[in-house]
């Protein structure tokens, strides 16, 4: 039989084994602890890793505020490449003819002008012109059989140096691709512009069998009959618009492809009623030539 020492001794072993398994316990439980958080580490990197390189490897797209906030790319427009037909008149014009330009004091003018002559005007031939510019030369064509009397103003106009110095103020790149000039007191800004004129009208000589497209020169005016004045238009590709608007010559290829450079460039500042706004890339007259 085991004396009381011998007991004692023996509970003493137990306790210590006991114990050092516990250590061993606690040991054990935190190097797997370490494990599930080295773990834990790993896949968040990993999580990481992918969410960067699911966004093009740049870490600044992940934030959802700043790739909502960058600007969309420019939409390319589409310009069509083939002319449009040369509209002609089913009866021919008086030659010549008489042109009744009026004095008009409801627009600015910023520039003083002389009448026209609006007696014995021609109504037949055609005259070159050059638009020399800030984003290049533009020749044109203009047409007297189509429209005498925006003829005869224009080469006054020329001639006394109307132009130089203005710049084209609105232009268009959906639904109607044009760009309109003539305005002597525009300043690039969409609400204002468009309201210039040379101080005097001229009667319209639009016809029902006109059609606008690509390569056409045509006179601006407002909504009331014979309200044309200096402000033309340039039609560089689609233009679905009623003949009210005298079409008065033509636009040459090298012209044209000044036209499609300033329209591929964008519109500065839309008017949120139709899109047209200034051009960004300016269009200012540097003189005009008349052949």
């Amino acid at each position: 039989m085991a004396t009381n020492q011998q007991r004692r001794e023996a509970a003493k072993r137990k306790l210590e084994r006991q114990l050092e398994r516990r250590l061993e316990q606690q040991k054990r439980r935190r190097r797997i602890g370490a494990g599930v958080v080295g773990v834990a580490v790993l896949v968040v990197a990993g999580v990481v890793v992918w969410i960067v390189s699911a966004n093009g490897g740049d870490s600044n797209t992940a934030d959802p505020a700043a790739s909502s906030s960058a600007a969309p790319p420019p939409t390319e427009i589409q310009i069509p490449t083939q002319r449009a037909a040369t509209p002609k008149r089913t009866k021919a014009l008086p030659n010549p003819t008489t042109c009744d330009f009026k004095a008009d004091t409801t627009g600015k003018t910023p520039k003083k002008v002389n009448l026209p002559d609006g007696k014995n005007v021609p109504s037949t031939g055609t005259v070159n012109v050059t638009l020399k510019s800030t984003a290049g030369d533009i020749p044109l064509t203009l047409d007297r059989a189509l429209a005498p009397c925006a003829v005869q103003s224009f080469i006054s106009l020329a001639k006394q140096s109307f132009y130089d110095g203005t710049m084209c103020h609105r232009l268009g790149t959906e639904g109607l691709q044009m760009l309109q000039c003539g305005d002597p007191s525009a300043t690039g800004d969409p609400t204002a512009d468009g309201q210039g004129g040379p101080g005097y009208t001229m009667p319209d000589e639009a016809f029902p069998e006109i059609k606008y497209g690509r390569g056409i020169l045509a006179m601006a005016k407002t909504q009331a009959p014979n309200s044309g004045g200096s402000q033309f238009f340039m039609v560089y590709g689609d233009a679905e618009l009623s003949p009210d608007y005298s079409v008065f010559g033509s636009i040459s290829d090298e012209g044209l492809k000044v036209l499609d450079a300033v329209a591929r460039a964008g519109i500065a500042n839309p008017n949120p009623q139709d899109g047209t706004g200034a051009p960004t890339k300016q269009v200012k007259f540097t003189g005009v030539t008349v052949q």
